[in-house]
């Protein structure tokens, strides 16, 4: 399907990277743009912070995305290489693959997917290797600029591929890391502002740990308890032009805690909870045009100079942002204001997401999932709830998950997740056991 768009939506769409920003006249300086927000004024600004190749932070796959967007302290599965490679070494079978789809942003578009392919491998107890590619189709789309002039038709795409290795480090814990590498073609290389522009790279890496401990018992009843945690895309910076600053990419701080309860042999029962945080530095606030700054200069108009009045500065190293954002938020709105002052340490706290999925499992082959995602309404406002089921077939699977916004007229309302899984080691081991009856059968 071919669309006419303009360059306001596409910034939307791909979470207002700066050579877009720049591009439709909004100067790339990061700051929030004016917005109403649900149940305020439009004297308020919502002052979301925007990377590139933002689909790294969308969840691929159906398990985790029937369970509110959670997955760092499930217990491990096929698709475990996004949310925790360190799983892998406590999976069951040694070998599998899943494959998960994703019509993305049905509201929008009608031709924009995520695709979504991983694999691991168990050589032993102690070690496992994981990979998976991550696959972003935006569509077709006539890129037009803000005189509604034709630019250019255009198929935006992303990827990222990557390849982990997980360890033993104790009975109950293990380590992995990951590296990635990234590519954002979004432009297709026409003209940005009289100058030409790129696919976009980058290189990151992952650092995780997975604890699981399975020796727990809650009255009579057995139990597992897991904690998660994943540094993910510790990278490069990543540009669409070579003139153009460049932008961050999404590196995110996860972690959560997972409890599930064995009422016997049958059913199981999981509770899980994600906590998220993007570590990037937060859009300051600037002086306005007309504000006396502290040392008594007056902002003229026309100032091609910024002047930090709240916050800190966005234009920092990854090592630094890595630190600095824990602290760098302005919190000079409303809702952050304490006793008159801002609060950096309230906004601190709006910028984590909360994820938390309810799973019941019969005998290993039937799950219902249902899950909640909340995001603070100064921060994005994406807040959702999510439902889902799984089947096992010896060493098929098949799960669907289903995306219910909590406000109306929402893009990510009809959301859909598909995957299929197939367990190889799962195929050997049923032929080992098969082998095994044959032998004994015929002794006996």
């Amino acid at each position: 399907m071919i669309r006419r768009i303009s360059f306001l939506t596409i910034i939307v769409v791909l979470a207002s990277t700066s050579l877009f920003s720049q591009t439709i006249g909004g100067g790339g300086n990061g700051q929030g743009a004016d917005v109403n927000v649900d149940g305020r004024d439009g004297r308020h600004t919502a002052n979301t912070i925007s990377t590139a190749v933002s689909f790294l932070n969308i969840a691929p796959d159906t398990r985790a995305g029937a369970l509110g967007d959670a997955g760092v302290a499930t217990n491990p599965d096929g698709n475990s290489q996004h949310w925790n490679p360190s799983k892998y070494v406590f999976i069951e079978n040694d070998f599998g693959v899943s494959l998960s789809y994703t019509p993305w942003l049905r509201a929008l578009s009608s031709d924009m997917n995520l695709g979504y392919v991983a694999g691991y491998y168990k050589f032993n107890p102690q070690n496992a290797i994981g990979a998976s590619l991550l696959f972003f189709d935006l569509g077709s789309m006539t890129f037009k600029d803000v005189y509604n002039n034709t630019l250019a038709t255009f198929r935006p795409r992303e990827f990222s591929l990557d390849i982990s290795y997980a360890r033993l480090l104790a009975k109950n814990f293990s380590g992995s890391v990951a590296m990635r590498f990234i590519y954002s073609n979004l432009t297709g290389g026409m003209d940005v502002n009289g100058s030409p522009s790129k696919a976009g790279t980058s290189v990151a890496a992952d650092v995780s740990f997975y604890y699981k401990n399975d020796d727990i018992m809650t009255g009579n009843l057995k139990s597992s308890v897991m904690w998660g945690m994943n540094i993910s895309n510790i990278g490069s910076k990543i540009s669409y032009t070579d003139t153009q600053k460049r932008d961050f990419i999404p590196t995110n701080f996860r972690t959560g805690v997972g409890y599930m309860l064995s009422f016997d042999e049958h059913n199981d029962l999981l509770f899980t909870c994600d906590f998220n945080k993007l570590l990037v530095p937060t859009p300051p606030s600037y002086y306005g045009v007309g504000d006396t700054l502290p040392d008594g200069y007056v902002v003229p108009v026309g100032e091609g100079q910024k002047y930090i009045k709240y916050g800190k500065d966005p234009n920092i190293s990854v090592p630094a942002a890595l630190f600095t954002s824990w602290w760098d938020a302005p919190g000079d709105e409303d809702a952050f204001m304490v006793n008159g002052k801002p609060s950096t340490f309230l906004e601190e706290l709006a910028e984590i997401t909360l994820s938390v999925g309810l799973e019941y499992c019969y005998s290993k082959q039937f799950a219902v999932r249902v899950g909640y995602f909340h995001e603070h309404a100064y921060k994005g406002n994406r807040k959702y709830f999510t439902v889902g089921a799984g089947l096992r077939l010896n060493v098929f699977g098949l799960d669907f998950a289903y995306l219910i916004p909590v406000t109306q007229a929402n893009p990510l309302q009809n959301t859909l997740r598909f995957t299929l899984t197939f367990d190889f080691g799962g195929m050997a081991k049923e032929q080992r056991d098969a082998k095994k009856a044959e032998k004994e059968a015929r002794k006996s």
